[in-house]
């Protein structure tokens, strides 16, 4: 889906949201500051999908994936129903563009998530009625490792006792997709640049006019 902003074309929903967050009046403002990235970004990060439904969910789960790969996370949780067809693409989308994503399913997400919490991890819930992520997100250890949780069509009242921060991108419907972009994009001071994504066959290389597009396989194998 494109989406169109003053004469701009917006490719997918979490690209809209940090733009519309960062232009949009009142927050246009806040681009005559200059901004840091946090000066120590997390090393782990696991994005954790609640409540997938493969009927349903596989277009808006697969974007979620990708945004958090895109976005710096490490690593992607399934938990729902079993759809190799999502792990599938998140892997096939590492393979072309790099980096060292994975992927898997969880049967048992509460299980998953107490774990992690044992083992010292810090579990992050966004939701609706949490504390404002600008707020809260800079208080979040970067020590440890975090777990993203993204909730489904319901989630169980126990993840919001079990997350160590609940946390909401505003207090008005959206997609859980621009949630989880608008919170990445402060978590990790920015979108990841391609020091994050060695390896990558293909190279997007930013452009004001045109597509260009770097075939590292092309390259290395000369006719």
């Amino acid at each position: 889906m494109r989406f169109y902003y003053a004469g701009l074309e917006i490719y997918s929903q979490a690209s809209l949201l940090i733009f519309l967050h960062w232009v949009v009046p009142p927050q246009r403002d806040r681009l005559k500051k200059k901004r840091h990235r946090p000066e120590y970004v997390p090393a782990d990060v696991t994005v954790v999908r609640l409540g997938h439904r493969q009927q349903r969910d596989k277009r808006i789960t697969s974007h979620l994936g990708l945004t958090a790969r895109a976005m710096g996370a490490n690593h992607f949780v399934l938990c729902g129903d079993v759809d190799q067809g999502v792990l599938d693409t998140l892997a096939d989308v590492t393979s072309t563009f790099g980096g060292s994503f994975t992927s898997e399913h969880q049967a048992k997400p509460l299980g998953y998530l107490r774990k992690f919490s044992k083992d010292g991890g810090k579990v992050v819930h966004l939701t609706m009625y949490g504390e404002s992520f600008e707020a809260a997100t800079p208080t979040i250890p970067t020590d440890a490792p975090i777990a993203v949780v993204v909730g489904g069509a319901k989630v169980p009242g126990e993840i919001y006792k079990l997350a160590d921060y609940n946390i909401s991108v505003g207090n008005q419907p959206h997609s859980e997709v621009a949630a989880l972009a608008l919170f990445m994009n402060i978590l990790m001071g920015g979108v990841a640049d391609s020091d994050n994504f060695p390896d990558a066959r293909l190279e997007v290389k930013p452009h004001p006019s045109g597509k260009v597009v770097i075939d590292n396989q092309e390259d290395s194998n000369p006719s």
